[in-house]
């Protein structure tokens, strides 16, 4: 008989109980399944977040290959039903809720209600901004991004605390349109990302 400690084993003894218990019980909304999305999503579940909900339009790419967490095997289908199958080969217990659904302004609030903390994961700056500007009011706790292209210069990509639930993850400077998103830099944000919820949702535990 096996004695390897199981997946919820491991974490409980790296982050106590009551915390374990907290992110298992919190829902994230990860709004865009690219490559900040993706990535950002198998940080979170591999830190011990149960209840995400995934929302993009999107299909997978053979482009998308190089930074995004999928497979080539993949390629074709909705990027939230790849990314869900990918996520439950981590563990299998999730609770995924998927939406193939392009976000709207008029959609944004709906997509997002029961989600306590949503991962701005979008490509354009328009949308961003979009995304940003519905949810604060509603006092989600928002992590969005600026800045995340090219290649180098990781040492950069900084964490910025803009008002109480609105942080902001990047280098604030560099576009996209003009230095290309690479897996290194886009998977330092990701991670950059999923730590700011995590310290987030746990800090809250303690209060």
């Amino acid at each position: 008989m096996s004695t390897a400690k199981t997946f919820h084993e491991q974490l409980i003894e790296k982050i106590g109980r009551r915390n374990f218990e907290r992110l298992q019980s919190i829902r994230v909304g990860i709004a865009g399944a690219g490559g900040l999305g993706s990535n950002c999503a198998a940080h979170l579940v591999r830190a011990g977040f149960r209840n995400l909900k995934l929302v993009d339009f999107d299909v997978v790419e053979a482009g998308n290959l190089d930074r995004q967490f999928y497979f080539a095997d993949q390629v074709g289908q909705y990027k939230v039903e790849a990314l869900r199958r990918n996520l439950l080969r981590i563990t299998p217990d999730l609770d995924l809720e998927i939406e193939v659904q392009k976000i709207e302004k008029d959609s944004v609030n709906t997509l997002f209600s029961q989600c306590a903390v949503v991962a701005e994961c979008l490509d354009r700056a328009e949308d961003k901004s979009m995304l940003v500007s519905e949810l604060l009011p509603r006092k989600k706790f928002v992590v969005a991004v600026s800045g995340l292209g090219g290649y180098g210069s990781s040492d950069a990509i900084r964490v910025h605390p803009v008002r109480e639930n609105l942080v902001l993850v990047g280098d604030l400077q560099s576009d996209i349109a003009l230095r290309p998103a690479l897996a290194p830099r886009v998977a330092i944000v990701a991670a950059k990302q999923a730590d700011v919820i995590l310290e987030h949702v746990l800090s809250q535990s303690t209060t």
